[in-house]
């Protein structure tokens, strides 16, 4: 075999060498392995010329697992461009006999993988793909009669009867790194043309803290607690393994889990139904008017719409890139049914915003709020915003935090009152519902 050949692992949103579906398969093969980040010029592009605290996370996070293959006389090949242009430059670098990666279920991703496929395959190159930052992925937990689930409690029931212990089994990879290809990696790698946002203290050694996720049943929706595992974002990026939470969820606290089964069931709607990208998942939704108000918006986006507990959460998202569950249920729903402005401007915001952005829980999340999802609240259920700060910042210690002109003439005065917003709301989702052909 030629002394130059190597297996390619290519690191996507699995960030880390521990427990690592698609490495550890692509170190059995007998031949060194070289690692390979790309910065892909289809999703920086838009980025461009301003700072995005995902990619600085992404950075940081590459950046410690170069230092560690440097330990071994390896690193990352990082590079930054179009996949497409990219591979075919590695290809010309390396003898490459196979390329090991984990799966990634969004539209674009697929589209990618299917695109690079081809490629490695008109080379004569097998490409490996592998299940990773899920348990269960596609078609494993289905209907007894076939097809997805697309109501979230039979969907968890069968997903905990199917999970066993060898679901949850790491895959030892550290053990083997010395299979890394050696050489020389040049001096880790700027980005061109992209900004790093300052990160909030999110990029750290993900731990999980027992003793407050033992409690997390009690704790978790109230925002001025650290009463959450804030593992999003590492789950987001895969520097924390999903089987490895799993296993502590498992042992520590039921509802945690359950919150973990969510981000299953709505990845597996989003490989299932990919027009919920852009698109009601409950079709007589398309028929609600929507009042398309950029004024309003705006106000929303920058936490001045005179309802405490949302302007509290829009303002974390903005200042921090993370916002409290509780709260994002509270804005979301707020933006929906109290300025009925549409829930895809809302799921585009977050989309821009939130450090641990993720295609299927984002969007899964905000078709709940707007009632137009699968599994979703029914349109007549509308959040009181004042209601839900008594109930869970009846302090207001999480308000004043990020409000702290609230009681000043600084502080706005409401964008709408509730009552009329909730008649309002309730009258126009029934009124288009009721003239739509396709059941809601």
């Amino acid at each position: 075999m030629n002394d130059n050949a190597v297996t390619i692992f290519w690191f996507r949103r699995d960030l880390r060498l521990n427990d690592n579906a698609a490495l550890h398969h692509a170190l059995q093969g007998g031949v060194p392995v070289l690692p390979l980040f790309i910065f892909d010029a289809d999703i920086l592009e838009p980025l461009s010329n301003r700072a995005d605290r995902r990619v600085a996370f992404i950075h940081a996070a590459l950046k410690g697992l170069d230092q560690t293959l440097r330990r071994t006389h390896s690193g990352i090949v990082i590079r930054q461009g179009r996949p497409l242009q990219v591979w075919q430059e590695v290809l010309e670098e390396h003898t490459v006999i196979e390329v090991h990666a984990n799966r990634d279920y969004e539209p674009y991703a697929l589209k990618r993988d299917q695109e690079i496929g081809e490629l490695l395959r008109s080379r004569g190159i097998p490409f490996h793909t592998h299940k990773d930052h899920l348990i269960f992925d596609r078609e494993e937990v289905a209907r007894e009669a076939g097809g997805p689930y697309t109501v979230y409690t039979p969907y968890k029931n069968k997903w905990l009867s199917r999970l066993t212990p060898n679901d949850l089994a790491p895959y030892d990879c550290e053990r083997h790194l010395e299979r890394m290809a050696s050489f020389h990696p040049p001096d880790f790698p700027a980005l061109s043309g992209i900004g790093f946002a300052e990160l909030p203290g999110a990029f750290a050694e993900p731990r999980l803290d027992e003793t407050l996720l033992r409690d997390y049943h009690l704790h978790r929706d109230y925002p001025a607690l650290s009463g959450t595992s804030r593992m999003s974002a590492h789950l987001r990026f895969g520097t924390v393994s999903i089987r490895a939470l799993v296993r502590q969820a498992r042992e520590w606290n039921q509802t945690w889990l359950q919150e973990l089964v969510w981000r299953e069931f709505f990845s597996q709607i989003l490989f299932h139904f990919p027009q919920v990208v852009d698109q009601p998942f409950k079709k007589a939704y398309a028929a609600i008017p929507w009042r398309e108000n950029e004024s309003d918006l705006a106000r929303w986006c920058d936490g001045q719409t005179g309802y405490p507990m949302v302007d509290a959460g829009m303002r974390e998202l903005n200042q921090t890139g993370f916002m409290h569950n509780r709260v994002r249920m509270i804005t979301a729903g707020f933006l929906c049914k109290h300025l009925l402005l549409p829930w895809l401007w809302g799921e585009r915001y977050f989309a821009e915003k939130l450090l641990d952005y993720d295609l299927a829980s984002n969007n899964g999340n905000w078709q709940w709020a707007a009632g137009c999802g699968c599994d979703a609240a029914p349109y007549f259920r509308v959040f009181n915003p004042e209601l839900q700060q008594q109930k869970f910042d009846p302090q207001q210690h999480y308000i004043r935090r990020w409000v702290p002109e609230l009681g000043t003439p600084r502080y706005p005065a409401p964008m709408v009152f509730h009552a009329a917003a909730r008649i309002r709301a309730i009258t126009t989702y029934r009124s288009a519902l009721a003239g739509a052909t396709t059941p809601a």
